[in-house]
């Protein structure tokens, strides 16, 4: 009896041991199997920047991208699925009804939150603006037909626009993403804005790269990828908030139209200046830049100067090679005699 206590205490510990080593194991396998991912997602995207989190300057700033300019229509075409060829909500759409990428809500005061809490199911989204789907062995599927692709006719889009000191460059980078569908009401009235949900654009950007986009209505071959259309901000879209203290929109403190219209284009006009100041006011790179900024007369009168001046300088080397020619005549002349 004594030897089989003995024995069972004994075995427990080797038990939980192994259990541990187990657990153990399975962990490893799993951030093995995740850096995998992630190193594989790299290699097919090899391009993504990230904005470093220590940068010296940034500037938050929320558009509004309206899909009926011209712009921006490369983003709502087609409007549904043309073989493989997909607009930006449908390929977002089908993205996340395949768990492919996360959704997060969007909340009253329209700030983006990415954290789990804040993520939000397909299948909640699907129910709160009643689109038609069908769930079979636990997965949604949703016909082209019923994705509202046509409704969602603008995007709010957050960008920061940041100095990196360690290259010494300036960036304008998305953030995120949130499509915006246009309903009109039951009975006529304006169409309404229901913003659906945020999406991270890190977790998009890689997917981004397999579809294409028109740029021109002239010309229908001219088309990039849809990575390349937000990396290098091709999209138009005005500014309705900024990242400040108070948490205010535009509108909030803007009493009327006129005054909004002149803040957006006042927060353009401080991005651009910032951009093209970085290194402090550009310097004249010689002295034709001052004359070029000189009045007619101010610039006659540096011309006679600069005339008078040669013309004293030539006389003086004409002088001085009279003399120095004469000179050595006669030294020569002394030699032969």
């Amino acid at each position: 009896m004594i030897t089989l206590v003995c024995g069972t205490v004994m075995a427990q510990p080797k038990a939980r041991r192994q259990q541990a080593q187990q657990k153990a194991q399975q962990k490893v396998q799993q951030q093995t199997q995740n850096q995998g991912m992630t190193i594989r997602a790299r290699l097919m995207f090899p391009t993504a920047t990230v904005m470093p989190e220590n940068v010296v300057w940034r500037r938050d700033i929320y558009r509004e991208l309206d899909l009926n300019k011209d712009a921006n229509a490369g983003l709502y075409y087609p409007v549904e699925p043309i073989d493989k060829q997909l607009n930006l909500f449908t390929y977002v759409f089908k993205l996340a009804l395949n768990g492919y990428i996360p959704v997060y809500e969007y909340r009253l005061d329209g700030n983006e939150v990415f954290t789990d809490s804040a993520k939000v199911q397909m299948k909640t989204v699907l129910d709160n603006y009643h689109i038609f789907y069908e769930e079979k062995d636990g997965k949604l599927r949703v016909d082209n037909s019923d994705i509202p692709s046509a409704e969602v006719k603008m995007y709010y889009l957050k960008e920061s626009a940041y100095f990196d000191d360690a290259n010494s460059t300036f960036h304008r980078k998305v953030q995120s993403i949130c499509p915006v569908m246009m309903r009109e009401d039951d009975f006529g009235g304006e169409t309404s804005k229901y913003p659906l949900f945020w999406v991270k654009y890190s977790d998009l950007e890689p997917f981004l790269s397999r579809q294409t986009v028109m740029t021109s209505n002239l010309n229908n071959a001219a088309t990039m990828s849809m990575e390349d259309f937000f990396t290098l901000n091709h999209y138009e879209g005005k500014i309705y908030k900024t990242n400040n203290m108070l948490g205010k929109t535009l509108a909030q403190y803007c009493p009327n139209d006129s005054a909004l219209a002149k803040e957006q284009k006042k927060i353009e006009a401080e991005l651009k200046a910032f951009e093209e100041n970085i290194f402090g006011d550009k310097a004249k790179k010689d002295s034709l830049d001052s004359i070029a900024k000189l009045d007619p007369k101010q610039l006659k009168a540096t011309k006679s100067k600069r005339s008078a001046r040669s013309s004293k300088v030539k006389s003086s080397k004409i002088k001085s090679s009279s003399s120095a020619s004469s000179g050595a005549r006669i030294t020569v002349r002394r030699q032969r005699h």
